[in-house]
């Protein structure tokens, strides 16, 4: 498998395929600039229509995101030929899912949590960076983004004073 630091190599996306068409994001990781921004703004009418669920409705949907999402990033990045390729965005979506868990739909919410998050995505901190580095398969495409969407989750339970 390549090596993600090259980020110019070209996917061998299949359109028909549907494992690779939802892994990137419906197309919205396929952006020339930027695809884990387009990929998060993506998730953002679904993770809307999930808050109008009750919570354990949204909890069951971001848990099976997350299960599929190991298997749709790891089968896509095999058929890439390239681990996280940066056209693989089911991971953004599920981390915005987890961004979003208990939080009241508010136009101000979705901003500061999507700016949240792709502050952490982006950034990496510790231990984001280092699982990012050292888990591999379809699981280490996806631990970064769920890492990245509770801590996002966290400042946004934090910045809300749901938590003292």
């Amino acid at each position: 498998m390549t090596n993600s630091t090259n980020k110019s190599v070209k996917p061998k996306l299949r359109p028909r395929n549907l494992t690779h068409w939802t892994a990137v994001g419906f197309g919205s990781g396929l952006a020339p600039k930027a695809p884990g921004t387009f990929g998060s703004l993506a998730a953002m009418p679904l993770v809307m229509l999930m808050l109008q669920l009750p919570l354990w409705g949204y909890l069951a949907l971001t848990i099976l995101a997350c299960l599929i999402g190991n298997y749709l990033c790891g089968q896509t990045a095999d058929d890439f030929g390239y681990h996280d390729h940066p056209a693989i965005v089911w991971d953004e979506f599920a981390g915005m899912m987890v961004t979003f868990i208990a939080i009241p739909l508010t136009w101000q919410n979705l901003v500061l949590g999507f700016v949240l998050f792709r502050i952490f995505d982006i950034l990496k901190p510790w231990p984001i960076r280092w699982l990012d580095r050292h888990v591999h398969g379809g699981f280490g495409i996806m631990v970064d983004d769920l890492l990245a969407g509770a801590m996002a989750w966290l400042g946004l339970m934090l910045l809300q004073g749901y938590l003292h």
